[in-house]
């Protein structure tokens, strides 16, 4: 029976990846690309969704059953919610013993082939923490000891060096604990397994934080943070290039796939998707601005506005964005005591509720919506624009008739807003959903928008100027490609070019001699199909 090892290197970058390899820093990635496949992997715009890993989990693209947010949305009700995976994973259809560690967005009670642990350090695991064996968790915990990242999985600190300093040390000590588990894991505790599926997500929250110590373009990259998180992005390469090595040293039998299912880059989605463009469009409808005006502790010389050490994005943006509608102080105090109105205790609800997205200022435009044409709901990585229609939406302004004329509207007024501080056009593009707004799904939005790469502001000759305001995440899911380097039985040694990040799935399934039929939305990297 052959065997297989996936090591899913979340948020691993292609280009990042090729300049270490020619400095001589990852000597394990490039015996794997030289002794075999080493393929460019093309996400498109699925990476928009934020979902690589559900896509993995399940091998379904959105366009084939899956997602295209992970955000919820409610037209009856106007909620939102971030669910957490919504779709079964192939793993247990194909009769053959796996080993899942870490992979986000899979269950591992949908099948008893299925062993491992959930939830250890994934950065958005898309599922609740737990084992199989029940006992596993506890066990490793008590063997390994805990994450020793936690504080850093979406960690907030370039306006600190000392934050910068302690997360980059957090996150190679992670990397270095998830190898030693691995290793116990597929060798003495699971080693009964066909297929083996390791998912280290540090490269992915590292890259968050720490791009600004690798982009030189980046706006950010002469701040005093930006030495040590560069140290702290190649120290996390070298550690996985290492847990890389010593799997495939470990199990010489097995055919070693390393991928990664997209490339990361300067972020270009969070300041204009969270605040920007709900902003924008609540002027638009009232004529007036909701958002306070932001005063920066210090700005760099290009006018990019700064926080202070100990300052936080969403403590800020909560200043500056607050709920509308949250009950006063006696309110809360009679919600506690159980004896508050029933609007203000469904009010503190939805608020608090930890899914209910609440941390991001698109979210606490919410209470405006029913009395817009059109508004942002929350979305991670572009901009999306919901149509109040009428029909569709319990309290729908628009008519349906109406609806392309006023996607026509949105467009052109996207198109005339400019970056306050290069005077460049703030959007790069605009793409509509494609579809019957009638057949728009509760994941997808209405109109989406690309924003101009490090938009921090955006000034409308008519609406004024919002922001500029700080960076959140300095690096995010906009890099141009990622990549698998494969070696062992199955594989066509030499083999490169791009290919679809969806074939990945469907190339482990034939390495096993299963039919990759199980994840139709890519194809098999094999010669010869099963």
């Amino acid at each position: 029976m052959p065997r297989v090892i996936a090591i899913g290197l979340d948020g691993m970058d292609y280009d990042l990846v090729e300049r270490m390899i020619d400095e001589g820093r990852l000597p394990n990635l490039d015996r794997l690309r030289r002794n075999g496949i080493g393929l460019q992997l093309d996400h498109g715009r699925d990476k928009l969704s934020g979902l690589a890993w559900e896509h993995v989990a399940t091998g379904l693209a959105p366009s084939d059953g899956g997602r295209w947010s992970a955000v919820r949305y409610d037209p009856a009700t106007y909620d939102v919610l971030q669910e957490e995976v919504t779709a079964p994973s192939y793993l247990p259809a194909i009769g053959r013993r796996v080993v899942a560690f870490d992979l986000p967005y899979c269950r591992l009670e949908d099948g008893g082939n299925v062993l491992g642990l959930a939830a250890w350090g994934a950065h958005d695991p898309g599922v609740e923490a737990h084992s199989d064996p029940p006992g596993l968790a506890a066990e490793i915990a008590g063997r390994f000891g805990p994450y020793p990242a936690a504080e850093w999985i979406y960690g907030f600190c370039w306006p600190s060096v000392a934050k910068t300093e302690a997360a980059a040390a957090a996150l190679i000590a992670a990397v270095e604990r998830r190898r030693e588990i691995a290793v116990w894991l597929l060798r003495e505790r699971l080693p009964s397994w066909d297929l083996a599926i390791v998912v280290p997500s540090e490269a992915h929250s590292g890259s968050e934080p720490f791009w600004h110590g690798i982009d030189t373009e980046h706006p950010l990259h002469h701040h005093a943070s930006a030495a040590p998180a560069r140290q702290g992005m190649i120290g996390i390469y070298e550690a996985l290039d290492q847990l890389v090595g010593e799997l495939a040293d470990a199990f010489p039998d097995a055919t070693v796939l390393a991928f990664s299912m997209h490339g990361m880059g300067m972020n270009e989605g969070d300041v204009p998707a969270m605040a920007l463009l709900p902003e924008l469009l609540y002027r638009r409808s009232f004529g007036k601005a909701y958002m306070r005006d932001f005063r920066p502790a210090a700005r760099l010389d290009d006018g990019t506005p700064l926080l202070g050490e100990d300052d936080g994005w969403e403590p800020t943006l909560r200043k500056l964005v607050p709920w509308p509608d949250r009950p006063g102080r006696i309110a809360r105090a009679l919600v506690k005591t159980g004896i508050g109105r029933r609007r203000d205790a469904e009010t503190l609800r939805r608020q608090r509720e930890p899914r209910g997205i609440g941390w991001m200022p698109t979210t606490r435009y919410r209470a405006f919506w029913p009395k817009m044409d059109a508004f942002a709901i929350p979305a991670f990585y572009d901009g999306q624009i919901r149509v109040n229609l009428r029909g569709r939406e319990a309290s729908g302004t628009v008519s349906p008739e109406r609806y392309d004329a006023l996607l026509q509207e949105l467009e052109l007024l996207l198109s005339q807003c400019r970056d306050p501080l290069s005077g460049e056009p703030a959007v790069r593009e605009t793409f509509r959903a494609g579809k019957s707004p009638f057949e728009v799904g509760p994941h997808e939005a209405d109109l989406y928008v690309l924003f101009r790469m490090g938009l921090l502001g955006m000034k409308h000759e008519q609406l004024g100027t919002v922001g500029p305001l700080p960076w959140r995440r300095t690096g995010g899911h906009t890099g141009d490609w990622g990549f698998v380097f494969g070696a062992g039985p199955g594989l066509e040694a030499g083999r490169s070019g791009i290919t679809s990040s969806f074939d990945v799935v469907p190339t482990i399934l034939d390495l096993l001699g299963v039919s990759s039929e199980l994840a139709p939305s890519g194809k098999t990297l094999l010669k010869d199909p099963v």
